[in-house]
C-alpha cells in the first residue's frame, strides 16, 4: 500500500471545504441540541436551503455571490420560523420526527421535476461560480506545502470557510456567555422552571432555532462553493454524520463541534483510502473495493454508538450538560 499517498490525502482533509462545512453545521446543531435541548433531526434541510438559496439566487436572479449567500441564510431563517412556530411546543422524539420529515420534504421539493428549471431536479445545479471566482484576490498559481497545496480557487474557498467558521464560533461563544445563553441553558435543563420565572420559553427556542439554522446554512454554502449542488447530498444520513461530529467533540461546547468535525473527516478520508488499498493488497479478500468504501460508514455508525455509550459528553463536553444522559 502507498502509505505516503494515503497519509497525504488524509492530511489534506484537515482544511477541506467538507470539513469546514461540517464544522459550521455541527456548530449550528450545537445551538439547537447542545444549548437549547432541541432534538433537531433535520439539520441537513438547513444546509440544503443555504446551498440552494445561494445557487438559485445567482443562476436565476443574477445576484453576486455575497448576495446569494445572504439569500441562503435568509431562506434558512425563514424556514426556521415556519418550522418552529407550530412545532417548538413539541418535546423530545416528537420534535425529532417533525424536523426529519421537514428536511425530507425540502429534499423532495428540490428533487421533483416540477421545478426543474429552477432547482435542476436530480441533476442539481452548477455553473454559479463566476461571480465568486471573479472576486478572488489571490493571483493564479499553486500555493502551500506538503499535502496542503491548492490553486488560487482552492485557497479562496478555504479562506472564506475558515473566516466564516471563526466568526460563527465567536458569535456562538458570545451568545452563550450572555444572559440570553444562560436562559437557553436553563430551558434545556428545565423549561417549566424557566417559564415559572416569567421567561418566554417559546421565544427563546425559536430564536435558537433561527440562529443555529442560519449557521448551518452557511455550512451548506461553504459545501457548495467549490463544486455543484446536488439533492443527493442532503439526505438523512448527512444529519446523522453531523450528529456524530457534534457528539464526538462535545454537544454543549463551542469548540467541540469544530474538533469533532475535524476528527470525523480525517477518519472518513483515512478509511476511504486505506480500506480499498487493503482490498487491492489482498488483506481483505472477502470484499470488493466498493464494499470497502461502504464499510467505513458501518464503522462510523459503530463509533457513534460507542461514543454515546462510553463518552456521551464528547471530547470537550461536560456530561452534566447533556439532557439525554440524565
Amino acid at each position: 500500500m502507498d502509505w505516503i499517498s494515503i497519509l497525504n490525502n488524509t492530511a489534506s482533509s484537515i482544511i477541506s471545504p467538507a470539513t469546514l462545512a461540517y464544522a459550521l453545521a455541527a456548530l449550528g446543531l450545537a445551538v439547537h441540541f447542545g444549548y437549547a435541548g432541541l432534538l433537531n433531526m433535520g439539520i441537513a434541510g438547513f444546509m440544503a436551503l443555504g446551498a440552494y438559496g445561494y445557487a438559485i439566487s445567482i443562476l436565476t436572479f443574477g445576484f453576486p455571490w455575497w448576495g446569494g449567500a445572504l439569500v441562503g441564510m435568509g431562506a434558512a431563517a425563514l424556514f426556521a420560523l415556519i418550522l418552529g412556530v407550530p412545532t417548538l411546543r413539541l418535546r423530545g422524539d416528537y420534535l425529532a420526527i417533525v424536523t426529519i420529515a421537514a428536511a425530507e420534504v425540502l429534499r423532495l421539493l428540490f428533487l421533483t421535476t416540477a421545478f426543474d428549471d429552477v432547482t435542476g431536479s436530480a441533476d442539481g445545479l452548477s455553473g454559479y461560480h463566476g461571480s465568486f471566482r471573479a472576486s478572488n484576490p489571490i493571483p493564479p498559481g499553486t500555493y502551500g506545502f506538503g499535502p496542503w497545496q491548492y490553486n488560487e480557487i482552492g485557497w479562496w474557498v478555504r479562506i472564506l470557510g475558515i473566516v466564516a467558521l471563526i466568526l460563527a464560533a465567536i458569535m456562538v461563544w458570545r451568545l452563550m456567555s450572555s444572559p440570553w445563553g444562560r436562559v437557553l441553558k436553563g430551558i434545556r435543563e428545565d423549561e417549566d422552571a424557566v417559564r415559572a420565572l416569567g421567561k418566554n420559553v417559546f421565544g427563546y427556542k425559536l430564536t435558537a432555532l433561527v440562529v443555529g439554522g442560519v449557521i448551518a446554512a452557511v455550512g451548506g454554502i461553504v459545501y457548495a462553493l467549490p463544486s455543484a449542488v446536488n439533492p443527493g447530498v442532503y439526505v438523512t444520513s448527512l444529519t446523522f454524520f453531523i450528529y456524530t461530529a457534534l457528539l464526538l467533540g462535545g454537544a454543549a461546547t463551542v469548540f467541540g463541534p469544530l474538533i469533532g468535525s475535524l476528527i470525523f473527516w480525517v477518519l472518513q478520508t483515512f478509511l476511504g483510502s486505506v480500506l480499498p488499498a487493503m482490498v487491492n493488497a489482498g488483506l481483505l479478500p472477502f470484499m470488493s473495493s466498493i464494499q470497502a468504501q461502504t464499510l467505513r460508514f458501518i464503522l462510523v455508525g459503530i463509533g457513534l454508538m460507542l461514543i454515546v455509550i462510553f463518552r456521551p459528553q464528547g471530547i470537550l463536553g461536560n456530561k452534566k450538560e447533556l439532557t439525554f444522559v440524565k
